[in-house]
């Protein structure tokens, strides 16, 4: 048989018309995803694990629906190094970037990141909230985050209880507070409309036969939000009233600052009276307890927002095929101990509530809780083993999804968390290495000058306080490497800790010092040993300076 030229056109057609039906028809059958961050949310902050105050009912009935993880950790306890490492499912040590870093995430290592891979390879995606992720040249004035997602409606840093006042982006929306603004980008994304305006998006219309990832970002409860909010008429009554008719209870161990007796760590190690202006809530039980209230309404919001974006969802369609993660970038002390703000490696810190839904997979392997040890670098890894697209090998998470699938019940053997913001507030550096039982924390030598002396100087020579405490010059930059590097490199703790998490999850005994668990401890030293080698990794740090 002999085929003229219109023939091979015709027969080309053809096959073009398979090969696309054949990628639409993989594109449908993928999943969407749509990943919930939120922003110093404890552990406890969720009524599905344990508590009988707070109502978050959505949230609640999407972990009954999914699988609760109840032994969810953080790599680092602070926002940015935490949201960095969720995005390159690297821990902290290797991607390089914190607030006393001076470096942002380079342009060749955002490639990598889950986002990037996920458009590349045919997901439509979109990013709604808070970044607190400097990328590429210049940090968050590069522009490169905006452009990395098909549908852009956010801000850098803090959004603050009322988004309006201070960025531009959010005031085309209805709403004054964060939460429903939030909700006014999400109901924009699915409209396929985008009339919200502010909203940045780089196609016409979202592709229906396309699938999509959705990031959704808060910056609640965190207190750079949860101080700012006003009771104003226009609030939801979430925001007003709901919760002032009990009695809020203090956190079990709370010690106000004047009943402080004991550290629970020495002095010259954790500063206690630098720590940061902002966690001064923690001082008095009255404050305190003001300030964990308005943090169960901002909860109480984003589950509201929760139970909105299910029914959006069902009512588009797209429910049976949208696995839902939902996270936080860390938790905090609120005066447990005396103790006050994050960063540290106890469990108030690094656990996190954690909630992976999945319609599609068995019925049976829903519906359950699981204290499997996981971490959120393990995010990006079980999104793009759902989507079919493979791992980089510059991913250090693991993929949870036989987990979720009712296939396996554990991926770790030990959790590795850190902390490299160690400044002028007193934080100290720190490592922690744990399983189901055990945790082991070490401590570095802190010889930072304390915030209060240096405000008192900035007070005496007439110095802006805000830019001696917070910018960084270049010789901190080495400062930050070596804080990376020294461990590694043989430099010893100055103090330990080591907790039966089993019989004290409270961390309230330190048997570090008990002959009867040398054996222990030198086992965990040997554990921190191989996995502080493998969270930093063999590569030179892929970073910029941000400015």
């Amino acid at each position: 048989m002999k085929f003229n030229s219109t023939s091979r056109l015709s027969m080309q057609v053809i096959l073009l018309f398979i090969i696309s039906s054949a990628l639409a028809q993989k594109s449908n059958n993928r999943p969407n995803f749509i990943f919930i961050l939120t922003d110093d949310q404890r552990f406890e902050l969720l009524g599905a694990n344990g508590n009988q105050i707070i109502q978050t009912p959505n949230l609640d009935q999407l972990a009954k629906e999914g699988v609760l993880f109840t032994n969810a950790h953080v790599t680092s306890a602070i926002c940015t190094p935490s949201r960095v490492s969720i995005l390159l499912s690297q821990f902290e040590r290797k991607h390089g970037v914190n607030f006393n870093s001076g470096t942002a995430v380079s342009k060749e290592a955002w490639k990598q990141s889950y986002p990037v891979i996920m458009r590349e390879n045919g997901y439509y995606t979109g990013y709604i909230g808070k970044n607190h992720s400097p990328i590429g040249e210049g940090g968050y004035s590069s522009g490169v985050m905006e452009k990395s997602f098909d549908y852009w409606y956010g801000a850098h840093g803090h959004l603050f209880f009322y988004p309006k006042e201070k960025h531009k982006i959010f005031n085309g929306a209805q709403n004054d507070t964060q939460a429903e603004i939030l909700n006014e980008g999400i109901n924009d994304f699915f409209s396929n409309e985008f009339k919200l305006k502010g909203a940045e998006h780089f196609l016409k219309n979202r592709p229906v036969n396309q699938p999509f990832c959705l990031n959704i970002n808060f910056n609640l409860p965190h207190g750079a939000a949860t101080s700012r909010m006003e009771q104003r008429e226009s609030d939801s009554t979430i925001y007003k009233t709901l919760y002032r008719d009990i009695d809020i209870p203090l956190p079990t161990h709370y010690i106000a600052k004047k009943d402080i007796k004991t550290q629970k760590l020495p002095e010259d190690l954790l500063f206690t009276e630098a720590r940061q202006l902002g966690y001064d809530f923690t001082y008095t039980p009255e404050t305190m307890k003001e300030r964990k209230l308005r943090h169960m309404q901002a909860v109480t919001g984003i589950d509201a927002l929760v139970g909105r974006l299910r029914a959006k969802l069902e009512q588009q369609g797209l429910a049976k095929n949208t696995i839902i993660v939902f996270t936080s970038d860390h938790g905090l002390f609120w005066g447990e101990f005396g103790m006050a703000g994050k960063a540290m490696c106890y469990e108030v810190c690094t656990r996190v509530p954690f909630i992976v839904y999945n319609p599609m997979a068995p019925k049976k392997a829903r519906e359950k809780v699981s204290n499997a040890l996981v971490q959120t670098i393990d995010v990006a890894p079980t999104l793009l083993d759902y989507a079919g697209i493979q791992m980089p090998e510059h991913f250090q998470g693991k993929s949870i999804r036989k987990i979720i699938d009712g296939q396996s019940s554990d991926v770790h053997a030990y959790l590795y968390t850190e902390n490299l913001w160690s400044n002028t507030f007193g934080n100290p550096r720190c490592e922690a290495v744990q399983n189901k039982i055990w945790k082991y924390i070490r401590y570095y030598r802190n010889d930072n000058m304390k915030s209060n002396e240096i405000m008192e100087m900035t007070e005496f020579l007439g110095i802006n306080r805000m830019e001696m405490l917070y910018k960084i010059y270049l010789p901190e930059v080495a400062k930050y490497r070596a804080y990376i590097e020294n461990p590694l490199r043989g430099e010893q703790p100055v103090f330990e800790e080591l907790y039966n998490l089993s019989e004290d999850p409270d961390e309230i005994t330190n048997l570090a010092f008990d002959k009867n668990h040398a054996i222990q401890i030198k086992h965990m030293r040997e554990i921190w040993k191989e996995k502080i080698k493998y969270a930093r990794g063999n590569e030179s740090p892929k970073v910029v300076l941000k400015n």
